[in-house]
């Protein structure tokens, strides 16, 4: 009886030493892969990146064939096993299964891929990482003002791509329109004030606009998207702040801050010397008589 006890503590250590060596083997494998793969060529880091997840699940895989092979011999059928595994796991691990699931959407359906700007329940951030159970972002926005990095990273489980509406900035048409907003005075020379904010666009955005004519005639054939239009325009209303003019123009979602940012600086330049254009803003005075405050704001004309 010691000896059959002794012959199974050597079974046992046997099969925990090969077990080790084929973690070793597995991991070297990885490590090895990553030199090969990457070449520090940047515009191919999206498929060296997925090359990379390739060899890691394939080997992952096969180690645990053969990890699983090692431990299970003494069952009638590795299928045994695994069916009486998945029976007392399958509703413990429920949300598990439905991560891996994900993932696999992920990676057929392709709704997003490293590197995409997305937004997903709310969150929005540039993927940086695809993993089996998650995916992980670079937040964006939040506490940040526009579409700027806030330097966290959030890790969002795969299953969410089932539950939560998602939306791309990048993939199929990789701009998007953005708009901004000055007010002018009602008596203030509103066709000479579009003119100029044409001319500011034209000149910031002649080198996005080239670029978003030839991403539209690739992504149209994906696609059913549909525009007329491609060059700046700029929209005139009436509030009660004056005269409303809106720019709309297309640009990349990720150049979007900076491009506002000078866009901005340039209507400031050039409408500060306009004697006949003048930027509306609200103003508020405050009126004391008899002890009381009566609050009353309403427009007032100024100069940049």
């Amino acid at each position: 009886m010691f000896e059959n006890f002794l012959n199974i503590d050597k079974v046992i250590l046997n099969r925990l030493i090969q077990t080790v060596l084929v973690i070793i083997v597995i991991l070297l494998i990885n490590k090895l892969s990553v030199k090969f793969i990457y070449r520090g060529d940047s515009e191919e880091m999206r498929k060296q990146y997925h090359w990379r997840k390739v060899v890691e699940y394939t080997t992952s895989v096969i180690g645990l064939l053969i990890i699983g092979n090692l431990w299970v011999s003494n069952f009638q059928s590795i299928t045994t096993f695994l069916g009486l595994l998945s029976a007392g796991i399958a509703i413990a691990l429920k949300d598990i299964f439905v991560n891996i699931a994900g993932w696999a959407f992920i990676y057929l359906r392709k709704p997003f891929d490293v590197g995409d700007r997305i937004e997903i329940g709310g969150i929005r951030g540039d993927v940086i990482d695809l993993r089996l159970f998650q995916f992980s972002l670079l937040e964006i926005g939040n506490w940040v003002d526009a579409d700027q990095s806030t330097g966290r990273v959030i890790h969002i489980p795969n299953g969410r791509v089932f539950l939560d509406p998602q939306a791309n900035y990048t993939i199929g048409f990789n701009f998007i329109w953005n708009e901004q907003t000055i007010f002018i005075t009602l008596r203030s020379d509103f066709k000479k004030a579009k003119t100029i904010l044409l001319e500011i666009l034209n000149e910031h955005l002649k080198d996005e606009i080239i670029k978003a004519e030839k991403e539209f005639k690739r992504a149209k054939h994906e696609h059913l998207i549909v525009y007329k239009q491609f060059t700046p325009m700029v929209f005139t209303s009436i509030t009660e702040r004056g005269i409303q003019l809106s720019m709309r123009y297309l640009c990349n979602p990720k150049k979007r801050r900076m491009l506002t940012h000078a866009i901005t600086e340039s209507i400031l330049e050039r409408l500060g010397p306009e004697d006949n254009i003048r930027i509306a803003y609200p103003t508020s005075t405050v009126l004391v008589h008899q002890d009381q405050v009566h609050p009353a704001t309403h427009p007032k004309e100024g100069k940049t």
